[in-house]
């Protein structure tokens, strides 16, 4: 859950505003005190809002708790001063599953504190809590169409249209250590609140590991070539389990999955295995090839696989194979199992695009359609179905598919306190891998123990 208020000056300043107005006033009369607690001599220095001194004090966003949530309060410092020297407009905000495309929600921006090169915004948030954020200044005022703001509810469409403009000029928080380069090619930052739950294998970064092989796959089917990384944990044992990992760039690159992976294995909450990543190229092709496309899984399996053999011997059988995605990525996973079960008998969607093709939702996505159909059964696979509260057509999507899986056999339905957020798919998929192979994770021969 979380709620967000808008700063507005000429409505009167803020809690925050007025308590650092005071700071300022305090600091002016008597910048250091002495206060006397059980005999304890204690030297106060209270920071003017803005000097170097006070942005050294800050290591990204700052809560407090309130009322059984948090209240969370962001800083952005303009490089170019005050109003009187920047022409910095605006700081917009974009909290992936809270002020984003996703949300049928009005832009926020952070509000300028006066003659001050402080920016902030304050929400109100969930204890379990997590998801990424950007920050996009702007010399302008308005960066949205009319329509954005006419209604309670802004325009659809507008609302993309004007995030898809500012997103290519987003950056990171330069306070917050964790930060890295999103799915869509812009910086990020993570916010986690106190009780967001665990993600397996991710709190061990440092976790040494082999270095994966990253080779060329030619597809005479796609008529393209992309990478692809290997990745092996454990032994070289032809009955290891096989891991395939769409959008295998994010998880190679820009969030590595290594640490996490030897992690869990050494820790003996992974069986040894064999994980492939496969490169989207971009896009274009991501579009075209993921969503339900035959030809790309018989490319898989009759080019890829087989090339992937020769350099990491894996098990063949179904029940040891997974398929991993996230959104489009999520779709293609449950696509590959429902269609070549004897193949693929492990599937791990996250926020995956069930709506497909038809994203105004005026009619259910094509595999929810053949599952109510009876064209297509789930019966016999192992499936793990994770989404996030806080991205309402995906979300509903995955409801009306779990429905249709759930009425031929159960299934692992994960919600989650988020977005569409890559911080929140990173958990998902190592505890994704972890129930899936959770049969294979106690077998001594897969440790090489006879």
């Amino acid at each position: 859950m979380v709620t967000y208020e808008r700063a507005s000056h000429s409505a009167g300043i803020t809690l925050l505003q007025m308590q650092m107005v005071i700071n300022n006033i305090i600091n002016k009369i008597c910048p250091e005190t002495k206060k006397t607690v059980k005999h304890e001599v204690r030297r106060v220095t209270v920071l003017t809002t803005g000097s170097e001194a006070w942005w050294q004090s800050k290591k990204g966003p700052e809560w407090v708790r309130e009322k059984g949530n948090y209240r969370v309060t962001f800083w952005w410092r303009d490089p170019k001063g005050t109003q009187n020297t920047s022409t910095v407009k605006r700081v917009w905000l974009y909290i992936t599953g809270i002020t984003d495309h996703h949300q049928n929600a009005r832009p926020q921006s952070l509000e300028r504190i006066p003659d001050t090169d402080v920016w902030q915004w304050q929400g109100e948030f969930s204890p379990e809590w997590r998801g990424s954020y950007c920050f996009i200044p702007s010399d302008n005022e308005h960066d949205f169409a009319d329509a954005v703001f006419e209604n309670a509810h802004p325009d659809r469409l507008a609302l993309r249209e004007g995030w898809r403009k500012l997103l290519p000029h987003a950056v990171s928080d330069p306070l917050n250590p964790q930060s890295w380069r999103g799915g869509r090619g812009h910086a990020v930052s993570a916010l986690e609140m106190p009780d967001a739950p665990v993600q397996p294998g991710w709190d061990h970064p440092d976790t040494p590991y082999q270095p994966p092989v990253c080779i060329e796959w030619n597809s005479t089917r796609l008529d393209n070539r992309r990478r692809v990384w290997i990745f092996t944990t454990g032994d070289d044992s032809p009955e290891r389990p096989l891991a395939i990992l769409l959008d295998g760039q994010f998880w190679a690159e820009s969030m590595p999955v290594w640490s996490a992976l030897t992690s869990l294995t050494t820790g003996h909450k992974l069986p040894p295995a064999v994980y492939v990543l496969i490169d989207v190229i971009d896009i274009e092709h991501r579009s075209r090839e993921l969503p339900c496309n035959p030809d790309f899984w018989l490319a898989v399996q009759e080019e890829l696989l087989p090339l992937v053999k020769k350099h990491a011997p894996f098990s063949d059988r179904a029940d040891r194979t997974v398929v991993a995605g996230q959104s489009f990525g999520g779709l293609s996973s449950l696509y590959a199992g429902l269609n070549w079960p004897q193949r693929f008998g492990c599937i791990l969607s996250q926020s995956g695009s069930y709506w497909w093709p038809h994203r105004g939702a005026q009619q259910d996505g094509c595999l929810i359609e053949q599952l109510r159909a009876g064209e297509l059964t789930a019966r016999g696979l192992r499936i793990v179905l994770e989404a996030g509260r806080n991205e309402p057509l995906i979300f509903n999507a995955n409801q009306a598919i779990y429905a249709e899986l759930h009425a031929q056999q159960p299934i692992f339905w994960s919600q989650v306190d988020g977005g569409h957020d890559a911080l929140c798919w990173r958990g998902g998929l190592t505890q994704g891998l972890m129930t899936l192979w959770q049969p294979l994770i106690h077998s001594r021969s897969l440790y090489g123990i006879q």
